[in-house]
C-alpha cells in the first residue's frame, strides 16, 4: 500500500486531473491519496492572523481545509473513493479502488503535538503511512523538483516543511519526493520500472504549511 500526498497548490493547476487519472488507473487496490489545504488552509492561516485566535482553531479549520480539497479532488475525479475512516482504508483498497483520506479523524478538541502549524500536511501524510504500514510514501509538489536534492535541502527550500527531514528518519519506507511536471516518474514508480526515494536509496526527481 502507498500513501500519495498530492500538494494543495495543485489545486489550480491544469496538470491535478492527469494526476488524478494516472492514480485512478494505476493505483486502484494500491494508492491512498492524501490532499493539501491548498488556498482553504491559506485562508485559515490568514484569518488567523487577523483575529489572533488559537492554533488549535486553526489546526482544525486547516483539517478542514484538507477535507475540501479531497472533496475537489473526488469532483474532478470521481472513481477515487473517499474514506472518513482509517480503518476502512484497506476495505477500499481490497475492493480494488484508490482511496481518498477524508482527515475528519484529525480535528482535536484539546491542543497536543500535532496542533500547530509546524506539523504539516506533509507530515500528517506521514503519519498516516506509518499508521497503515505503508510500503511507500509519495509527496507530490506544484514546482520542480531537484532529484539531487536530500529531504534536509528539500525542507531548507521550503519545498517540504522544515521538520520533515527529521521526522522520517525512521520511516520503514521509502520517501520519494515529485514535481507536479513528473508524471512520468510516477508513472514508472506504479509500473515497478523504476525505485527511487530518500530513506537510503536513490534520491527522487521531481510551502511548508497544510497546503
Amino acid at each position: 500500500m502507498w500513501v500519495v500526498k498530492l500538494g494543495g497548490s495543485l489545486g489550480n493547476d491544469p496538470v491535478l486531473p492527469q494526476w488524478l487519472a494516472m492514480l485512478t488507473q494505476l493505483g486502484g487496490g494500491r494508492v491512498t491519496v492524501v490532499s493539501g489545504g491548498g488556498g482553504f488552509a491559506d485562508e485559515a492561516r490568514r484569518l488567523q492572523g487577523l483575529w489572533q485566535f488559537s492554533d488549535l482553531a486553526a489546526h482544525n479549520m486547516a483539517v478542514l481545509a484538507m477535507v475540501q480539497t479531497a472533496y475537489q479532488l473526488h469532483a474532478i475525479q470521481p472513481l477515487l473513493q473517499p474514506v472518513a475512516r482509517l480503518a476502512d482504508i484497506p476495505q477500499v483498497l481490497r475492493g480494488g479502488q484508490a482511496a481518498l483520506w477524508l482527515p475528519f479523524e484529525l480535528q482535536r478538541q484539546w491542543p497536543d503535538a500535532t496542533t500547530h502549524w509546524g506539523h504539516t500536511s506533509d507530515s500528517i501524510a506521514l503519519d498516516l503511512a506509518r499508521q497503515l504500514n505503508a510500503e511507500r510514501l509519495v509527496l507530490v509538489k506544484a514546482c520542480d523538483v531537484d532529484g539531487s536534492h536530500s529531504l534536509a535541502n528539500l525542507g531548507q527550500a521550503n519545498i517540504v516543511d522544515a521538520e520533515f527531514a527529521g521526522r522520517s528518519t525512521d520511516a520503514p519506507f521509502p520517501i520519494s519526493v515529485l514535481g507536479k511536471n513528473d508524471l512520468n516518474g510516477m508513472r514508472a514508480l506504479l509500473l515497478g520500472e523504476s525505485f527511487f526515494g530518500f530513506n537510503g536509496t536513490t534520491p527522487a526527481q521531481g510551502q511548508a504549511g497544510y497546503a
